[in-house]
C-alpha cells in the first residue's frame, strides 16, 4: 500500500470539491468546456500545492479561486477570438437566442447587472458562499461586497418587476 504523500490533503480537497466546482464553471460555460477548465483548475492547483490551506472549507474557498481565475483567463481568451471573428466577419451579427429553461428571466437579469454584482450574486447563491467568504474569495474588504450585493439584489428586484416587452398597462394617476 503506497503511503500518503504530500498530495494526499490535495486530493482530498478535490475529491471533496470537484462535482461542486464543475457546477459552478458549468453554469458559467457549459459542460463542455466546464470540464476542460476544472481539469486546468486541478493543474494549477497542483503546481501550488505548497499554497493549500489545511482548512477543509479554506481549501474549497482556495479551489474554487483557482477555477475562478481560469475561468477569468477563459472569458479573456474567449472575447480576443470573438473580436477577432467579428472583425473577420464585419458588423452583420446573427442574432444569439438564450437558452429555454426554468429561471431564464432570473438568469437573463443577473446576466445584465454588472459583472461584478452578477459574480457575487452566483457565488451567494448558486455557490452558496456566504458574503465574508465570497469577500476573501474576491479579495475584497467584506463592506464592499455587502453592498455591492445590497446593489445587485435592489437591481435584480426592479429588474423583474417590470412589466414584459411588448404589454402596455393603463396606469391611472392617484
Amino acid at each position: 500500500m503506497r503511503s500518503a504523500g504530500p498530495e494526499a490533503p490535495l486530493l482530498e480537497a478535490v475529491r471533496a470539491s470537484a462535482d461542486d466546482l464543475l457546477a459552478y464553471l458549468e453554469r458559467r460555460v457549459g459542460r463542455e468546456d466546464a470540464e476542460d477548465l476544472l481539469s486546468e483548475t486541478m493543474v494549477v492547483a497542483w503546481r501550488r500545492l505548497v499554497d493549500l490551506p489545511d482548512d477543509a472549507r479554506r481549501a474549497r474557498m482556495w479551489l474554487f479561486g483557482i477555477a475562478r481565475t481560469t475561468l477569468l483567463n477563459h472569458a479573456r481568451g474567449a472575447a480576443r477570438r470573438r473580436s477577432l471573428v467579428d472583425r473577420l466577419r464585419g458588423p452583420a451579427r446573427e442574432a444569439q437566442s438564450a437558452p429555454a429553461d426554468d429561471g431564464l428571466a432570473v438568469r437573463d437579469a443577473i446576466d445584465r447587472l454588472d459583472p461584478d454584482l452578477g459574480e457575487i450574486v452566483r457565488l451567494v447563491h448558486w455557490e452558496r458562499f456566504s458574503l465574508v467568504e465570497v469577500a476573501e474569495l474576491l479579495r475584497l474588504p467584506a463592506s464592499t461586497v455587502r453592498g455591492r450585493y445590497a446593489r445587485a439584489r435592489d437591481s435584480l428586484v426592479a429588474s423583474l418587476a417590470e412589466e414584459p416587452p411588448g404589454i402596455v398597462v393603463a396606469r391611472t394617476r392617484p
